[in-house]
């Protein structure tokens, strides 16, 4: 038993000692606990690494920058939008949300309807509350809601819009809104100090600077040539929003990038705010944009060609029931001054028709097989079916291939596709991308005519169908073979690429 006890004590005493140690240790910093940190000494820099005196004028440049920022950025909103969509879809997002700047808010994918929200951008113009924005943004939407800089939000109307210049013009009704002048375009250089405010990707308030890239490419037929380039950063949501110059004036409308990603790459284009004041008042007095027309497709003099000395501009077709076709105008005639001015390439051309009143009678100075002439057209309205005699006069139609067997009926297409039965549609040929102004990496079918009656009312002239329900289609065969399998009873989602922006349209079975 004594054993036992002195075991015991031992032990006791063993470990009262080893808990002093440890103790001891503790307190001196010798040991430290897992997970417990060691304080390190540290001497945070007390001065900065170079003399404020000797970078005044940066100093000084940011503070005029922050003065130029905080008096645009209220004028600047953010334009959301809400579609319904009466389809029952099994994935998740659409596959070009990314490049509109939509971020997939849907409802249950098992529901019959789908809500699509969209976000753009959008400036205050006037005091009254109107809002220019991209046409592409409100396009085709059930509701359009604008947040103020202060975070407010307000239902939003359409006032006008057009989808040619891609312009649209929303309205508040929220007094002391502070609108934003609308600056010369026609002043404004390559090399000019430039900021873009807007809302990409949901970031409301982002700016981005940088200068004007380039301006006026006259002999670009893709539209391009019109606008202002510019490589501040624009991404999706960005569409919409102003390009602003050092007097915090609006030089532009940010509307379209070039990117092989859906981001920013350095390469953007903003409509020129004198084409944006021109649209604005045309849509507010009339409505729509009265534009003269006078229906020829051009192209740029080039070198090598017969009349390489000679300035102008080269008919490469005249549009039939046009004013160049009554005034007798010729592919190949080389229109070298109109209505007295002397024209050098197709934007002062095209310029030149838009200015001049309707119905006006205008001699045009002609260059025909080396041989001065003088023509005379009388200028009418742009017709609403343009579109369509552009894309007729690029090409004929092939005749769609055919596998009819002995016992099919003749009028099997007909019975089969739905809606889409009811459209004609051309091959992609790269002159007509050209002339519809469409990105590079656009395949697909263009719709020539549609048929209201046959569920593709949400289908327009120019349109090109690069997807029918996920299904590739480059070419008027692949569009057959696609159309011919399909359920003329069940609803058709197409991805369809207008203008410069990719979205969905939905086709419903007719009926």
């Amino acid at each position: 038993m004594k054993n036992l006890l002195k075991f015991v004590l031992l032990v006791l005493l063993l470990s009262a000692g080893v808990s002093t140690l440890y103790n001891y240790r503790l307190r001196h910093g010798d040991l430290t606990l897992p997970g417990r940190a060691v304080p390190e000494k540290y001497t945070l820099a007390t001065n900065p690494s170079i003399d404020p005196k000797n970078v005044a004028s940066l100093a000084a440049l940011d503070r005029e920058r922050r003065t130029l920022i905080s008096s645009v950025i209220p004028s600047v909103v953010s334009v959301k939008t809400s579609k319904k969509i009466a389809v029952r879809r099994q994935y998740p997002l659409d596959p070009f949300d990314f490049f509109r700047g939509n971020f997939g808010q849907f409802q249950n994918p098992n529901d019959e309807a789908m809500v699509q929200n969209s976000l753009g951008s959008g400036v205050i113009v006037s005091n009254e509350g109107h809002i220019i924005t991209n046409n592409h943004v409100v396009d085709q939407v059930d509701e359009i809601e604008v947040q103020l800089s202060d975070g407010r939000t307000r239902k939003a109307r359409l006032v006008g819009a057009d989808a040619e210049l891609d312009l649209a013009v929303l309205k508040v009704d929220e007094p002391g809104v502070k609108p934003l002048k609308l600056g010369d375009s026609d002043t404004v250089q390559a090399g000019d100090f430039v900021l873009a405010v807007g809302n990409p990707f949901g970031f409301e308030e982002t700016v981005t600077d940088g200068t004007i890239s380039s301006k006026g490419r006259p002999n670009r037929a893709d539209g391009f040539g019109d606008y202002l380039q510019t490589n501040a950063a624009i991404n999706p949501g960005n569409s919409g929003g102003p390009l602003i110059n050092l007097r915090g004036e609006v030089i532009g409308i940010n509307t379209a990038i070039i990117s092989g990603s859906g981001g920013s790459q350095g390469i953007g284009f903003a409509i020129p705010s004198n084409t944006v004041r021109m649209a604005f008042e045309s849509l507010l007095k009339q409505g729509r944009i009265i534009r003269g027309y006078l229906g020829i497709e051009t192209r740029a003099i080039r070198r090598g060609q017969q009349e390489e000395e000679s300035s102008g501009v080269v008919v490469a077709a005249v549009l039939p029931n046009s004013p160049a076709a009554e005034a007798q105008i010729q592919k190949g005639d080389v229109i070298q001054r109109f209505d007295g001015r002397e024209v050098d390439n197709i934007s002062e051309l095209r310029h030149l028709v838009s200015q001049v009143e309707l119905h006006k009678k205008v001699a045009l100075d002609v260059l025909r097989n080396g041989k001065q002439i003088k023509v005379t057209a009388e200028i009418k309205e742009q017709p609403m079916n343009f579109q369509t005699a552009r894309i007729n006069s690029q090409q004929p139609r092939p005749p769609p291939p055919r596998s009819q067997g002995p016992q099919e009926p003749d009028n099997q297409r007909n019975e089969s596709g739905g809606g889409l039965a009811s459209i004609e549609v051309r091959e992609l040929a790269p002159d007509l991308a050209r002339t519809l102004g469409l990105p590079g990496d656009v395949r697909g079918v263009v719709v020539s005519q549609t048929d209201p009656n046959g569920g593709t009312a949400t289908l327009r002239i120019g349109d090109v169908i690069e997807e029918i329900n996920q299904q590739p289609i480059s070419s008027v065969q692949d569009f057959e073979r696609v159309v011919q399998s399909l359920d003329p009873n069940q609803t058709q989602v197409l991805s369809v690429c207008r203008h410069r922006t990719r979205s969905f349209v939905v086709v419903r079975p007719p009926g």
